[in-house]
């Protein structure tokens, strides 16, 4: 695909997103706002496991930090919300500076392990420091704006996503992008050809970290109460599935598998305790008939047109 035409597109695609929330009501406006939630969260989460190989399941611990150092901020130093959301990225992008300098010499199941861990001390901290965090009660926080609105939270929800994807896509498709896909794919054989992998890995895991403490800070103050939920590991587990079931390694991927799954979630919430009995269904018949997720189901039926023309001109 051309510059041109990849432009023309998603010029297309963000005319259609600006339009989309205007003739919904509250309740579609607030999925989609989750949803793009998601698609900053997975994204990024996708630059560490599908471009350089790494398994963290501290992503969404990284969204709590950000959600929580802007909500303290705003409601023990009067701190505007906006220099508070700034604030959480800049501290989630250090702590997952220094958590990828000493973890990501490990590597592999040790790097799954020790994020988990962390992830998992964190959310024990944050549920008994009562008087800081509210604990399970949650962190009533103010709003973005003097003014609630969801259709002015759509609008900054859907420009941090494009900001979030358009640093990601300069990454992926730069000289750094390359050096991502060869640590991931050899990487004795990127060391030989000079390429700096643990420096490489620490940037992806800081750059990563930093996009989920802005997604966590914005949607804390979304939803003007922070809990403990942000940072759990169901919704880490919901990030890696989107991520997965999207297309992991793949630029649009997660997505697709954002938008798809949250919107799922919200269809089968219905069947009560069952909607995750079918939500996992859905997931595993994904991971065994489209290994490439929903993003390669749809790139078999493109081919195929193609495949059948070209075995009629053989013929």
């Amino acid at each position: 695909m051309t510059g041109k035409r990849l432009g023309f597109i998603s010029a297309l695609i963000l005319a259609g997103m600006c339009i989309l929330p205007l003739g919904l009501g509250i309740y579609p406006q607030h999925v989609l706002i989750v949803s793009l939630f998601y698609v900053m969260m997975a994204s990024s989460w996708n630059l560490l496991a599908g471009y350089t190989g790494q398994v963290s399941f501290g992503h969404a611990a990284m969204a709590g930090i950000g959600a929580y150092t802007s909500g303290i901020l705003a409601v023990k130093a009067g701190i505007d919300p906006w220099i508070g959301v700034c604030a959480g990225t800049a501290i989630a992008a250090l702590l997952g500076l220094g958590l990828g300098a000493l973890c990501l010499k490990m590597g592999g199941i040790y790097l799954s392990l020790t994020t988990l861990a962390f992830s998992q001390i964190l959310h024990i901290v944050i549920v008994n420091e009562y008087d800081v965090t509210r604990g399970t009660m949650g962190l009533q926080v103010p709003g973005l704006m003097a003014e609630y609105s969801k259709i002015t939270y759509y609008y900054i929800m859907l420009a941090a996503a494009v900001l979030t994807l358009a640093i990601l896509y300069r990454m992926i498709h730069s000289n750094l992008g390359l050096n991502f896909r060869a640590v991931q794919n050899d990487e004795v054989a990127a060391k030989s050809i000079g390429v700096k992998v643990l420096q490489v890995r620490v940037l992806a895991f800081t750059v990563a970290s930093a996009m989920a403490g802005f997604a966590g800070g914005l949607y804390g103050h979304y939803l003007l109460l922070i809990t403990p939920e942000i940072p759990s590991l169901d919704l880490q587990f919901n990030v890696l599935a989107m991520t997965v079931i999207g297309g992991m390694g793949s630029f649009i991927g997660p997505v697709i598998g954002a938008f798809a799954l949250n919107i799922l979630a919200e269809k089968i919430r219905d069947y009560g305790e069952y909607h995750v009995l079918v939500f996992g269904l859905v997931a595993l018949v994904v991971a065994r008939f489209a290994p490439n997720g929903l993003l390669g189901i749809w790139r078999r039926f493109r081919t195929r047109p193609h495949a059948r023309s070209s075995n009629r001109l053989q013929d």
